[in-house]
């Protein structure tokens, strides 16, 4: 079978697979599930060699039609995508300025970010010499605060498309980067449904958006940027194929795709931009189902469907009877065999739940996980 296959090849190397019923926090696992068209395309690819600079110009052309944008520019992941988005709103197209980052001196490498929107991947944009500069302050922004920051330092604003609370809306933010010629970098990197999200923001006129295709079914080395011709161009300049090509000697060489990668980012959008989504929840909701069932007569576990649309099962856990937190029931089960991942940060995930409860996702389960999960849940809480 192909699921004992994939388990003897990770076993070949000393490593076991595990339960992933963390849902998207896919980095820490590895990535998605590829689907078999674009496992085919893949395989299709790893055929014949290619002139890798023309593959990513008609890639980038492939994936600007489908999300409605001037340009595009496959990447490696999105953090990528936004190392390249900074230098090319830092240096453009200049062959000594490319050459020079990361070390700025002599243009522009201030980027804006609201003080609510810091988060850990702003590290991204300063891999290439980029400098953050915050505004405002926890407990928010406002429109003159924003626009006061901008300077002749200022190669572009940061933005961050969840809009964490206390944050000026999106479009409040490009309506002062226009009035100012300041470009956006937007980190969207899950912003990927409803599908018509990821054209949303180029129709919007955002002049750079990021985007990661592990979010939809492509794989975890893979992203694309999206927006402005110039500015997307520019981007590629510093790209690793350029570095290659070059002088100038850029800094995205580190940044290396292969050829069956862009391909397959190119057949995942296609594919996640035409399938049924709807048909996508109602196949998540059977297989909540049928995890519930598996874990119905576990004796202190009480467990419901969750989300809306179902994408997920809900456990409850009677710690008094089963004699144990919910803290070290999590951490038994991230630990035992088979392991089963319910989050990245299992401290976090546990400090965030109410109670006694905990979530299985099961957008990421493979066939036969709803047994072999609720049976190892079966064995810690009556241990």
């Amino acid at each position: 079978m192909e699921g004992d296959r994939g388990r003897s090849v990770y076993e070949g190397v000393g490593v076991r697979p595990v339960i992933n019923a963390s849902g998207f926090q896919l980095t820490m696992l590895g990535g998605q599930i590829l689907s078999p068209r674009v496992t085919a395309a893949m395989e299709q690819a790893n055929a014949h060699f290619v002139d890798m600079k023309a593959l990513l110009r008609c890639a980038g052309e492939a994936v600007a039609g489908l999300v409605g944008a001037e340009a595009a520019y496959v990447t490696t992941g999105c953090c990528s995508a936004m190392a390249l988005s900074a230098a090319a709103c830092m240096a453009g197209t200049d062959p000594s300025l490319a050459a020079q980052l990361p070390d700025t001196r002599g243009m522009p490498d201030e980027i804006l970010i609201q003080a609510t929107q810091r988060y850990k991947y702003e590290r991204c944009v300063t891999v290439s010499g980029a400098r953050l500069v915050e505004v405002g302050d926890a407990s928010g922004v406002s429109a003159a605060q924003l626009e006061a920051a901008i300077s002749e330092r200022t190669a572009a604003i940061l933005a961050v498309a969840s809009r964490p609370a206390g944050s000026l809306p999106l479009e409040e933010v490009l309506a002062i980067a226009k009035r100012r010629g300041v470009p956006i970098i937007l980190d969207a990197a899950g912003q990927v449904y409803p599908p018509e999200r990821l054209q949303q923001f180029p129709a919007m006129g955002v002049d750079i958006t990021t985007h990661s295709a592990k979010y939809f079914g492509g794989p975890n080395s893979t992203g694309f940027l999206c927006g402005r011709r110039d500015l997307v161009e520019a981007a590629a300049y510093h790209g690793f194929i350029s570095f290659e090509y070059g002088p100038p000697f850029t800094i995205g060489r580190p940044m290396k795709l292969d050829r069956q990668e862009i391909v397959a980012l190119v057949e995942a959008l296609r594919e996640w931009l035409t399938m049924d989504h709807r048909a996508r929840f109602a196949a998540y909701a059977e297989r909540a189902e049928r995890l519930r069932r598996c874990l119905d007569d576990i004796p202190g576990v009480a467990a419901a469907l969750d989300g809306d649309p179902v994408t997920g099962v809900r456990v409850t856990l009677d710690e008094a009877a089963i004699g144990a937190p919910l803290a070290e029931i999590v951490r038994e089960l991230h630990e035992g065999e088979p392991s089963v991942w319910l989050h990245y940060d299992d401290a976090a995930y546990v400090r965030a739940q109410p109670g006694g409860t905990m979530r299985f996702s099961v957008m990421t389960l493979v066939e036969g996980d709803e047994e072999r999960l609720a049976a190892r849940l079966r064995e810690v809480v009556t241990r």
